[in-house]
């Protein structure tokens, strides 16, 4: 714990980081996990604009991604996942109130089933003459747990739908839940002509960010904005683990990093922090860790707000395996 509190940020950085903030329900109290009050949107967009950011849409930042080339360090973006009403009822109008561009990213079985907190067809093509729209899936499903015959039927589905309801071809795609893993990248970009590939991994990003894994901060309830705008994004190549344990036990944490280091911070959910040695510009770990949460989160990095995010979920295993 005392881990978080450190506020010694490396001033070692190559690479400037911008960041993508993700919301979900405005104004809505009965789901307080999700949601985000019209006065702490409003508190959030006030500090930007007094402290000089500068809000741009998202598909500004996949230029510079494109390109490789360095994206300014005042740069945010904004998104909102699942199309829900009360975007449109109460969040759109802050939006438009401070001319702040957006990504929307639409569950449309939710919008196409005429689901009750979920914006019409009308509502959001209404919504994208502020910002851009893209795909959340069509029953937005924890795609690991499916095969890859469905994970594309689910995007076409989506894809096929959004197309006909907006006449809008989506370009990017953001991950239900945020959960993902390599099979399931690999299947939506040798599918899907998607520009980029949204997940909800806290830190930034830089010219050296995957564009098919952009990271993407949750702003939920009361946050401390300044405290989200320190995140800076730790070079670092994964290479165990690379998905949950089959017996739910860690094993092993592999990550190459520059050989500069000699120590780093290790964070892995329901666990805490600890310190762990580098060696040759290896962290290689051996463990027997019992991962407690279905997903786990697994952070590395030279201080709590410098960081390399590893997320593995629990397969739901089907009948007969």
């Amino acid at each position: 714990m005392k881990y978080l509190f450190l506020l010694i940020i490396s001033t070692s950085y190559i690479f400037a980081n911008a960041h993508i903030f993700v919301y979900h329900r405005f104004a809505d109290e009965r789901y307080k996990s999700a949601n985000t009050t019209l006065k702490e949107l409003t508190r959030q967009f006030e500090y930007f604009k007094s402290n000089n950011y500068e809000v741009v849409p998202l598909s500004k930042i996949l230029d510079k991604l494109e390109k490789k080339e360095s994206i300014p360090e005042k740069w945010i973006a904004l998104t909102i996942d699942d199309a829900y009403k009360s975007f449109y009822d109460h969040g759109l109008e802050v939006f438009k109130k401070y001319n702040y561009p957006f990504s929307l990213y639409v569950y449309v079985k939710a919008t196409e089933k005429h689901y009750g907190d979920y914006m019409s067809w009308e509502q959001i093509k209404e919504s994208s003459k502020y910002g851009e729209i893209g795909l959340h899936s069509y029953s937005h499903p924890r795609l690991q747990n499916l095969s890859q015959k469905e994970i594309v039927e689910d995007t076409k589905k989506a894809f096929d739908i959004f197309v006909k309801n907006t006449n809008i071809t989506p370009t990017t795609y953001a991950y239900p839940y945020g959960e993902f893993n390599e099979e399931v990248t690999n299947t939506l970009k040798t599918n899907f002509n998607f520009r980029a590939i949204l997940n909800q991994n806290t830190g930034s990003v830089n010219q050296k960010t995957n564009i098919y894994d952009i990271p993407r901060i949750a702003l939920v309830g009361d946050v401390n904005i300044n405290h989200k705008l320190r995140y800076k994004t730790f070079d670092a190549t994964w290479i165990e683990p690379k998905q949950f344990p089959k017996d739910g036990v860690l094993k092993k944490i592999t990550v190459q990093v520059d050989p500069k280091y000699k120590k780093l911070k290790l964070y892995i959910t329901s666990e805490g922090w600890r310190d762990v040695t580098v060696k040759n510009g290896l962290v290689d770990l051996n463990l027997n860790i019992y991962l407690k949460r279905a997903r786990t989160r697994v952070i590395l990095g030279p201080n709590v707000f410098t960081i390399s995010n590893k997320i593995i979920n629990k397969i739901k295993t089907k009948k007969g395996e």
